[in-house]
C-alpha cells in the first residue's frame, strides 16, 4: 500500500431525480407521490452529459472496464496506473453482473425487484428527513451557485457475492462546489490495509473478538463548515410569489452523500463522539481509536462507515451500545467480510482471502478455465535481446484497443495489494508497459491469471501457534530492468510469521552496483520499519497489552550492507558517490536501537519473492514462510 491514510473512494455514476413536498418542514413526507414525479421527470428529460475520452492516436486507445455499458475508451498514455485507478477496477469488477445496477428511478419502476428498490428509496427519504438534512428555500445569495443533485441505486453483496441489501442514495454533485467558497479542507483519514492486516494478527494472538458494524446513512450526521446551497428538487413547494424557480436554493443543514467534505465532516463527528467516551486516537493511525478499562479494553478501527470492533467481550458490547446511543447501527455480527476482504476463522487461527474476487477477476478475463500453473511469472534469461519482459521494439506493434490490458493491471493490483504478496513482483514488472504493451506483454499477464486459477483460494494465514514478532525482510534485484539499469526494491515484514506489509517497487536511481542497489532497498525498509513500530506500540501501550521494544530485526542478504550499517559508512571508490542519506537514516534507527539489521543467507530471505522470478521450488518455499496458505488445506 502507499499513502498510510489515503484510500480511494470509487466514483459512482449518477440520475437526476425529483422530490414531491407539501413544504419546506415536512420535507420528504410524501414519498410515494415523489418516486412517481421522479421517474417522470426522468423519462422526459434523457439529457445526461457522455464523457468523451477520444485520443489523437487511435493505437493510444483501449476499452474502459465498464466499456459496454458506457463505451468510454481510456488512453495508455495518459492514463495514472495507482492505487486509486486499481481500486476503482476492483470495484467495477466485485459490481460487475449480468444483471447491473439500474441508473434512473424510472430504470428501477421497469425491473422485477421494483419493490426492493421502492423500500431503499423511501428509507432514503425518511432518513434525509430525520436526519434534518434539508433546510428552508430561500433566494440563491448574490455570487452563490447552488449544486446539482442525483440518485445512485447501489445492490449491497456479502462474501458469498449474494444481494443482502438495497441501497438508494440522493447525493449533491459536489464537482461543481468551488475550493475556498464552498469548502476548505477535504481531507478525511480511513484506515489503511496494512494495520488492518495487523490488527487481525493482534486478535489472532491475544484471543480477541473481533466484530463488525455499519453506519447508516453516516455522512448525514456530519454538520457542514460553510454554507451550502442546492437546487431544489421537483415537487417541492415553492413560495407563493411568482418569481421563476431558478432564482431558488434549499439550504443544506447537514452534509450529504456527494459533497467534497462530507467525509471529513462525518469523520470528525465520529471522533468527538468518541472522544467523550475516553477513547484516544494518535496521528500515527488516526483511524484505530482505543478506550482502556480496568477488566480490559476495545479497539475501533474505522473504515469511513464500517467499524471493526476488537477487544474483550465486555468492552465490546459496551462499545456497541455506546455507538447505538447516538447512531443509526447495523451490527453484523463477526466480521467475516470487510474492505473486500474474506474472514474465515478456524481452531489454529484467521485466514484472510480473496477467493471470490479473484474468481470475479478470472471470469471477467476468459480465464475461469484455463489451465493452471504453478508460478505467477516465466523466468527470465540473462540476455537482454531475449528478455520476455523487454519494452516494445521497432518491429512490434501496440495491443489493440479491444484488449483489457489496463483493466488487467489494475484488477491485479488491487489483489497483489490486498492478500497476495506472491504476485506483487510480476504486476509491477507488467504494469510498467501499461502505456505501449504488446503481445508478450500480455502474455506474462495471462501467466498471472494461469497462476490464479490454480491458487484462486490462497491466502494469508495467522496462526495463534507462532510467536507474535514483528520481523523484515529487504532485497534488491540489481538491474531487474537491465533495459534501463534500474534495480528492484523488495521488502516484507511479517507478524508472527504471516506477513502484513510488502512492497516490489523498480528503484528511481540508477545503481551502479549491487551494494549500492542494496543500501536503498535498506533504506526504503527502514522508512517502512519505522512506521510500523509506530503503529504496534501505540496500539499495545494504549490498549494495555506488552510492548516490544526490542530493536525489529531487519534481515539483509549482502554482506556488505549490513558491515556499512552496523559500523558506519565507508567512504571508498565503489562508496562515495552514494547519497548519505540511504546511510544516515538506518544507522540512526540501528544506533538507537529500533532495528537490529543481520545478515541472513540469499536462500532463505524472503523478500527474494519481490525483487526477482523465482523457480517452483524456491517460490513456494517463500510463499509458505510468509504465511499463505490455501483454504482447503485448513
Amino acid at each position: 500500500m502507499g499513502s498510510k491514510d489515503k484510500n480511494p473512494r470509487k466514483r459512482k455514476e449518477t440520475e437526476k431525480v425529483n422530490m414531491i413536498e407539501s413544504d419546506p418542514e415536512k420535507t420528504l413526507d410524501n414519498n410515494k407521490s415523489m418516486i412517481e414525479n421522479c421517474a417522470l421527470e426522468e423519462a422526459q428529460n434523457d439529457d445526461n452529459e457522455i464523457i468523451n475520452n477520444e485520443a489523437d492516436n487511435k493505437n493510444d486507445l483501449e476499452i474502459s472496464i465498464n466499456y459496454v455499458n458506457t463505451g468510454n475508451l481510456w488512453s495508455r498514455k495518459g492514463m495514472n496506473i495507482d492505487e486509486i485507478f486499481s481500486f476503482s477496477i476492483a470495484c467495477e469488477i466485485i459490481n460487475e453482473n449480468d444483471d447491473p445496477e439500474p441508473k434512473t428511478v424510472n430504470e428501477c419502476q421497469n425491473r422485477h425487484d421494483w419493490k426492493n428498490w421502492k423500500d431503499a428509496i423511501n428509507t432514503e427519504l425518511n432518513s434525509l428527513k430525520n436526519r434534518k438534512v434539508f433546510g428552508p428555500i430561500v433566494d440563491i445569495p448574490e455570487g452563490v451557485k447552488p449544486v446539482g443533485y442525483k440518485w445512485v441505486f447501489v445492490r449491497k453483496r456479502n462474501e458469498k457475492n449474494e444481494i443482502v441489501r438495497y441501497k438508494a442514495r440522493l447525493v449533491a454533485q459536489g464537482f461543481s462546489q468551488r475550493p475556498g467558497i464552498d469548502y476548505e479542507v477535504t481531507y478525511s483519514p480511513v484506515m489503511d490495509a496494512i494495520t488492518f492486516r495487523y490488527l487481525i494478527g493482534l486478535s489472532v494472538f491475544n484471543k480477541l473478538d473481533m466484530y463488525l458494524m455499519d453506519v447508516v446513512t453516516a455522512y448525514l450526521y456530519g454538520s457542514l463548515d460553510s454554507n451550502i446551497y442546492m437546487k431544489i428538487p421537483e415537487g417541492f413547494k415553492m413560495p407563493e410569489n411568482s418569481k421563476p424557480r431558478e432564482t431558488y436554493a434549499i439550504k443544506l443543514q447537514r452534509s450529504l452523500y456527494g459533497l467534497k467534505q462530507s467525509g471529513r465532516m462525518w469523520y470528525n463527528r465520529l471522533s468527538e463522539y468518541l472522544f467523550k467516551e475516553g477513547y484516544v486516537n494518535n496521528p500515527i493511525c488516526p483511524c484505530v481509536f482505543i478506550r482502556k478499562t480496568i477488566s480490559g479494553f476495545v479497539i475501533i478501527a474505522v473504515y469511513v462507515d464500517d467499524l471493526n470492533i476488537i477487544g474483550t467481550n465486555k468492552e465490546i458490547k459496551e462499545a456497541r451500545d455506546y455507538l447505538k446511543k447516538e447512531f443509526e447501527m447495523k451490527d453484523l455480527g463477526k466480521t467475516k467480510f470487510c474492505l473486500g476482504l474474506q474472514i474465515e476463522y478456524t481452531k489454529n487461527g484467521i485466514l484472510v482471502h480473496q477467493s471470490n474476487y479473484t474468481e470475479r477477476v478470472l471470469k471477467r478475463f476468459n480465464m475461469d478455465k484455463a489451465n493452471p500453473l504453478s508460478t505467477p511469472m516465466m523466468g527470465r534469461t540473462l540476455n537482454v535481446e531475449k528478455d520476455p519482459f523487454r519494452p516494445k521494439e521497432e518491429n512490434e506493434t501496440d495491443l489493440g484497443s479491444e484488449v483489457p490490458y489496463l483493466s488487467a493491471i489494475g484488477a491485479l493490483m488491487y489483489l497483489a495489494n490486498c492478500t497476495r504478496p506472491d504476485i506483487a513482483f510480476a504486476v509491477n514488472l507488467l504494469a510498467r508497459f501499461s502505456s505501449c504493451p504488446t503481445k508478450r506483454h500480455w502474455k506474462g499477464i495471462k501467466h498471472i491469471f494461469r497462476y490464479l486459477r490454480g491458487t484462486s483460494d490462497f491466502g494469508l494465514f495467522y496462526s495463534n501457534n507462532t510467536k507474535p514478532v514483528l520481523l523484515g525482510y529487504a532485497d534488491a534485484g540489481y538491474l531487474s530492468d537491465p533495459h534501463n539499469a534500474k534495480s528492484q526494491t523488495g521488502y516484507v515484514f511479517t507478524y508472527g510469521d504471516t506477513a502484513i506489509s510488502w512492497r516490489s517497487q523498480k528503484q528511481t536511481l540508477v545503481a551502479t552496483s549491487s551494494n549500492h542497489a542494496e543500501v536503498i532497498a535498506l533504506h526504503e525498509a527502514s522508512k517502512e520499519c519505522r512506521w510500523l513500530r509506530s503503529v504496534t506500540q501505540h496500539i499495545q501501550g494504549t490498549s494495555g497489552l506488552p510492548t516490544d521494544k526490542n530493536p525489529t530485526i531487519l534481515y539483509e542478504d549482502n554482506a556488505a550492507c549490513v558491515t556499512q550499517m552496523k559500523e558506519g559508512y565507508v567512504k571508498s571508490d565503489r562508496t562515495k558517490h552514494i547519497p548519505p542519506k540511504f546511510f544516515s537514516f538506518t544507522q540512526e534507527l540501528e544506533r538507537n536501537k529500533e532495528v537490529d539489521i543481520q545478515y541472513i543467507r540469499s536462500s532463505e530471505n524472503v523478500a527474494d519473492l519481490f525483487t526477482k522470478a523465482l523457480s517452483t521450488s524456491v517460490f513456494k518455499k517463500h510463499v509458505r514462510s510468509i504465511g499463505m496458505r490455501h483454504l482447503r488445506d485448513l
